[in-house]
């Protein structure tokens, strides 16, 4: 394995996939196809490292705040040399609007003054070294490199998670294993489109509380877990 591919999560035994999810795989990837043939990233970037800092900034926030704010913020700080002289508490006002502001105004800056002081400023094609920043994580790597770098990888966010659930491709709970379990059942190729059109379709019909099963095109043959 190349040392900057994306890495299969640890487990300690392989979980089983539920019943039926290799069949309906393919059901649901056709239909996702039909519904989001262009689906991409809605964060709004140009640069890897605005894209980095759109993913961090998006954790527990919409992508409509996060959009709302970074065209200030990159305009104040456009690179990672000029965040990484930065404190957080100059960041703050630019991001004030997004949930839980104070920990990622801090993470930005320390993530920042990682990038220059290990990456000459740049942000790494290499999923170990992006996990490795302050603020980032396994779906925050699997985003920018996914979308920056071209790297075939299923970031799981809530929509993701909660879609492969009711869906009935995975019964797992924990992110790591629920990616683990779509890789099997998808081909690497539409890995990047895949969770992109789950995100999609986890905003505009299948949300939380009331998904609209009924206008659905996955209604058929959707097992709908968990929804009453």
């Amino acid at each position: 394995m190349a040392l900057n591919a994306p890495v299969s999560p640890s487990r300690s035994a392989p979980a089983r996939l539920p019943v039926g999810a290799r069949a309906r795989a393919p059901q649901v990837l056709g239909a996702l196809e039909s519904l989001y043939p262009d689906a991409r990233t809605e964060l709004e970037f140009s640069t890897p490292f605005e894209l980095l800092v759109a993913t961090v900034l998006s954790a527990q926030a919409t992508d409509v705040s996060v959009n709302a704010a970074t065209p200030a913020l990159f305009r104040a700080y456009p690179d990672a040399h000029a965040m990484s002289a930065a404190r957080p508490e100059d960041i703050e006002p630019f991001i004030r609007r997004i949930g839980l502001f104070r920990g990622k105004a801090r993470h930005l800056a320390a993530l920042a003054a990682l990038l220059v002081e290990r990456h000459a400023g740049e942000v790494p094609n290499d999923f170990g070294a992006v996990v490795a920043l302050p603020g980032a994580g396994r779906k925050t790597a699997n985003v920018v490199l996914s979308n920056a770098f071209g790297y075939p990888a299923i970031a799981v966010d809530t929509h993701v998670g909660r879609l492969a659930r009711r869906l009935a491709l995975s019964a797992q709970t924990n992110p790591d294993r629920v990616e683990a379990d779509l890789q099997k059942l998808f081909p690497r190729g539409r890995w990047v489109f895949l969770h992109h059109a789950l995100i999609l379709h986890g905003r505009r019909v299948c949300t939380a509380r009331r998904p609209a099963c009924g206008a659905c095109v996955m209604a058929d043959f959707c097992p709908k877990v968990g929804v009453e």
